[in-house]
């Protein structure tokens, strides 16, 4: 039901690299964690952590962000999950939209479950059991983000929320549509698009690379991140899912 993606073709060579938890100190985030709130399943294992080199990556990322802002910290929205949540979160994507569209789970169509997987997996990976093409947040080498401003003690304006299902969560949106002048609201539209830009240079600065549909995720040596890199890369990804390692 999903469509292929074109970093599946990346091969893994499993580094090995353990996965450690985020210092949280350190960083703006929730509690409970967004997701656990909702019910996924993580078991003993934190959201909160990512492999060895992308969490000391992470870290020289804020450093370099509060060069300019130093009131300002990235908010960890997500780190890893494992294969499970994954699944949860897919299926908890799919029956909101069921839900947005006023319709009822038990009567849809085929054609109708289709089309609203299709437009779930244009933000969730598959939980695929496939070792060769694993969600890149259970690698351990992704994370979604934003930023956030101690002083007001909010996030600051990104133009939507990290999983909103729409073409806002396109990093590029609101340039777009700036250049369109295609906007009533052009101040709050000129903001998110700077802070976006802003997100994507602190953290690009430290080897991370953006998803091209999701303003909020970033990558480091994931499948996605080789594709991403193009010939200048490696020519295989690092981490492959974190769970097989151990198991």
């Amino acid at each position: 039901m999903s469509a292929q993606r074109p970093h599946w073709q990346v091969p893994i060579q499993e580094c090995g690299e353990p996965l450690v938890e985020i210092p949280l100190e350190q960083f703006a985030h929730s509690v409970p964690h967004a997701y656990q709130a909702l019910g996924a399943p993580y078991g003993s294992l934190s959201p909160y952590c990512l492999r060895l080199g992308v969490k000391e990556a992470l870290i020289q990322a804020q450093k370099h962000l509060q060069q300019d802002y130093p009131h300002w910290q990235l908010y960890i929205f997500d780190a890893y999950r494992p294969l499970a949540v994954q699944a949860f979160m897919a299926h908890h994507a799919f029956q909101t939209l069921v839900q947005a569209r006023g319709l009822a789970a038990s009567s849809l169509t085929s054609s109708q479950t289709h089309d609203l997987w299709s437009e779930v997996y244009k933000i969730w990976a598959p939980p695929q059991e496939n070792p060769l093409t694993p969600p890149p947040h259970s690698t351990g080498g992704a994370v979604d983000l934003t930023l956030f401003d101690t002083q007001t003690g909010q996030c600051v304006e990104m133009g939507s929320p990290i999983d909103e299902l729409s073409e806002r969560s396109q990093p590029d949106y609101f340039q777009q549509q700036l250049a369109q002048d295609s906007l009533s609201n052009r101040a709050q539209a000129q903001a998110a698009a700077q802070h976006r830009t802003l997100l994507a240079q602190v953290m690009q600065a430290t080897g991370f690379k953006r998803h091209p549909g999701e303003w909020w995720h970033f990558c480091l040596g994931d499948q996605m991140w080789v594709w991403l890199s193009g010939d200048q890369g490696e020519p295989q990804a690092r981490y492959g899912r974190y769970d097989l390692l151990i198991s």
